[in-house]
């Protein structure tokens, strides 16, 4: 399996790290955007003009993805514990696993929506830059999970 699709699944498993946490999930979630629009900012080298365009479009995507992650991915998760994987109907997993496609579905319309979006404010160029970038992040960021979760 590529990177590119374990990343998701593991952003999404350290996501559900934070809300078994006693901390705030809106605090750890600014945090991580904080972060975020950092490291975009200077891989994407944005003008001015860019900038002031991009980051209502970014915003309101990374939001939406987000609500659509964690409210429908933590209702999956908590159906697939094993007690309950060990007791479910054929029928009740065939649900499951149609939601779970709709969901990805959504996930993929919402995507394309963006990208068609940031084609009317980016050259073509920075909207590769942007994908390479969020995948560095994401990248950064779980290694520093790691290294924390190693020290403790």
């Amino acid at each position: 399996m590529k990177l590119k699709q374990i990343l998701p699944i593991l952003l999404l498993l350290t996501s559900f790290h934070f809300y078994g946490q006693n901390g705030d999930i809106k605090e750890k979630k600014e945090q991580i955007k904080a972060l975020k629009v950092a490291f975009l900012t200077t891989e994407l080298d944005l003008t001015t003009k860019e900038a002031q365009k991009f980051w209502p479009v970014y915003n309101t995507y990374d939001d939406a993805q987000f609500e659509i992650r964690h409210q429908k991915m933590k209702y999956y998760m908590h159906q697939m514990n094993d007690v309950a994987l060990d007791k479910i109907s054929e029928k009740e997993a065939l649900s499951l696993l149609n939601k779970m496609e709709n969901t990805d579905e959504e996930l993929y319309l919402l995507r394309k929506k963006f990208v068609k979006d940031l084609k009317e404010i980016l050259p073509a160029v920075k909207i590769l830059k942007l994908r390479k970038s969020e995948e560095n992040f994401n990248r950064k960021l779980l290694h520093q999970y790691r290294d924390r979760a190693h020290k403790n």
